[in-house]
């Protein structure tokens, strides 16, 4: 058996990958909101708890937790392994001085325990933290005009759907919109390529080396034959170029069909997941605004290798899934019924970013009431979890998440 297996939005969820929100949060400050993708600063102990009951959640309906900061410590466990990763975190957290690499160096290798090293790495590092030994460049005297931070936090790490997607039995490994989020993907390169659970048996058809942007919030497994991602703010179309040729002449995958769906740019509408997610077999949460400019292109294998045929849809939205999800039907259930207040807040706060766990099951935030008040009343078995903090970050249960195996 694989041990990556997903072809589906919304078959049984058996394991899934999280990452617990730690001190990188607490590096956050109004002066680097922007630059490290935040709109303001969750209080990092409700957000905890708040994650925490997620994974209840996530437990009792069945499924196995793993968390990226285990499965990375695990994956540098051999020495020389540890060593590399160090030497290449350094190298991606825009340090330049020899000095300060030096005493970064020092500063990594002195962390015994692997898990703190990874969560280390994770919350960033201060530069009153080195052991700097007079001033060894202008950045000693002068440093950042907004931050003391000599390697920035990762916050978004608690969004694990976006460093990398599963598709099929492989994964794409992304190359991130940011260069404050390109470098959360350095976990994933080491968990499947050095991990014993995952080393040497995961197929990657996407890398992080490549030079388009793609994250995982835009891609969707609508079944084994079909997939959907999002043409976005934070994915290109020459991205969906690659990965499609990728898919279709370098892989065992039996995907046939990618649609391709080009939704505005817009920091409420990120990625495709934050607009649009499946879930039952003919049921999808949409948010109303991007019915009417939304285009849909279908591609697939063209006749010379390596070539791809694109065709844009001159259907309806319903009737392109209704075809591709093989149900015949579809309904799309707008974020707050439609309302166009409550539907802009709503989304705001990840109303139709939503996380099936069974067909039918959902996981949704408390805080989109009416939105949620709409699914249970279309025969959705709604699941809330707390809110309040995690949603700061611009991202639901399903960004929270990233599936490693369901049911086929």
């Amino acid at each position: 058996m694989s041990v990556l297996s997903v072809t589906s939005e919304i078959k049984k969820l058996r394991k899934v990958l999280l990452h617990r929100p730690g001190a990188e949060l607490l590096h956050l400050t109004p002066d680097t909101l922007g630059e490290l993708l935040f709109d303001d600063i969750p209080f990092l102990k409700v957000a905890q708890a708040e994650h925490d009951a997620f994974a209840k959640i996530l437990r009792d309906n069945g499924a196995e937790v793993l968390y990226l900061e285990d499965l990375a410590a695990e994956a540098i466990k051999k020495p020389e392994i540890r060593t590399q990763f160090i030497e290449q975190f350094i190298n991606e957290s825009d340090v330049y001085s020899e000095k300060h690499k030096e005493s970064l160096r020092e500063l990594l290798n002195n962390i015994k325990d692997n898990k703190q090293l990874i969560l280390k790495t994770m919350e960033g590092i201060d530069i009153k933290e080195l052991n700097i030994k007079g001033n060894a460049s202008l950045v000693d005297f002068v440093g950042d005009s907004d931050s003391s931070m000599i390697v920035n936090p990762m916050p978004n790490l608690y969004f694990t759907r976006d460093p990398f997607a599963t598709i099929g039995n492989g994964v794409s490994l992304n190359r991130m919109f940011s260069v404050t989020r390109n470098r959360e993907t350095i976990y994933a390169e080491y968990i499947f390529d050095h991990h014993p659970d995952y080393a040497g048996k995961v197929p990657k058809f996407y890398d992080r080396y490549d030079p388009p942007h793609i994250e995982g919030g835009d891609i969707l497994n609508i079944n084994e034959k079909v997939l959907a991602i999002g043409i976005s703010q934070r994915t290109t179309a020459n991205a969906i170029d690659l990965i499609a040729k990728k898919i279709f002449f370098n892989s065992d995958l039996k995907i046939e069909t990618i649609l391709a769906f080009d939704i505005p740019v817009s920091r409420a509408f990120m990625h495709l997941d934050t607009v649009f997610t499946q879930i039952d077999h003919d049921k999808f949460t949409i948010h109303p605004g991007i019915l009417g400019p939304l285009r849909v292109f279908t591609i697939t294998k063209g006749a010379a290798k390596g070539e791809l045929k694109i065709v844009e849809n001159d259907t309806t939205l319903e009737k392109t899934l209704a075809q591709y999800t093989g149900t015949g039907h579809a309904e799309l259930i707008q974020c707050a019924g439609g309302d166009r207040i409550a539907a802009a807040r709503e989304q705001w706060n990840d109303g139709s970013n939503t996380l099936c766990i069974s067909p039918g099951t959902i996981v949704v935030y408390e805080r989109n009431d009416v939105t949620n008040e709409i699914l249970a009343k279309h025969g959705l078995k709604v699941l809330t979890m707390p809110s309040a903090e995690l949603s700061r970050g611009r991202g639901g249960p399903r960004c929270m998440s990233m599936p490693l195996v369901r049911d086929n």
